[in-house]
């Protein structure tokens, strides 16, 4: 081997110097690759005035998405809302229940009509730049053109990204447009109850599980007994 210093009179390294750097190269593209590969989660949520307990809930409950992801890369989640006279707010990408707890905590619900069309106008924006494993929406209510909503669902199910709608309470009419809204992304809609939190933690579980891990973790969840998966399984196209 050549002793000689380098061009730039760097002496060469020794054999166990060379190897230290190459794994150490190494580990440094795996941590960066894994960064890379964390699936990307659009968590919207309504928060009219009407809303305030299930934002509460949903506060309470969103470190279960994590928890779900810690096995397979991990997760970041963008926190979108829509409140009061046309504001609708999107959060910077946070990558750890706490620092989504966080933002929730300071948000005070507003009264105001929906806004689903930006949440979904934003959603095809984020996916445009970078590609989103899915959008998670709660809400209770659907005060938009049905036929708006459904043409920009189908944008989002072009580009690949399912929605899951989770719906709170007995709107009849938004139950009809959730579903077609959750069809046309090949998502799935499911109902919940306020008042029955563990149904919307396993919900929250199982859809981001899907943006981490895509069909298959949730295959996985459905073949060991976890209905929330079987559940959105059963519809997702």
């Amino acid at each position: 081997m050549n002793s000689r210093n380098d061009e730039r009179g760097n002496a060469p390294l020794s054999r166990s110097a060379r190897t230290e750097a190459v794994e150490a190269f190494i580990r440094e593209a795996r941590r960066v690759g894994a960064a890379a590969d964390r699936g990307r989660l659009i968590f919207a949520l309504d928060a009219t005035m009407s809303r305030q307990p299930t934002w509460d809930l949903a506060q309470s409950l969103q470190g279960r998405m994590f928890e779900a992801t810690a096995a397979l890369g991990g997760l970041d989640v963008q926190l979108v809302f829509f409140r009061g006279f046309g504001e609708c707010r999107a959060s910077d990408f946070v990558g750890g229940g706490q620092g989504l707890a966080a933002l929730m905590a300071k948000i005070a619900c507003r009264g105001g009509r929906t806004q689903i069309a930006k949440v979904f106008r934003h959603a095809l924006e984020e996916t445009g730049a970078r590609r989103i494993g899915a959008l998670v929406f709660v809400g209770d209510a659907m005060e938009e053109k049905p036929d708006e909503l459904c043409e920009l669902a189908g944008r989002l199910g072009l580009l690949g990204v399912k929605a899951f709608m989770f719906h709170e309470g007995g709107d009849v009419e938004a139950g009809a447009a959730f579903r077609e809204i959750a069809r046309l992304t090949g998502g799935a809609y499911a109902a919940f109850d306020a008042t029955a939190p563990r149904r919307l933690a396993e919900l929250l579980s199982a859809a981001a599980a899907y943006a981490a891990g895509g069909l298959a973790e949730l295959e996985r969840r459905a073949t060991k007994g976890e209905d929330a998966a079987r559940l959105l399984l059963s519809q997702m196209g």
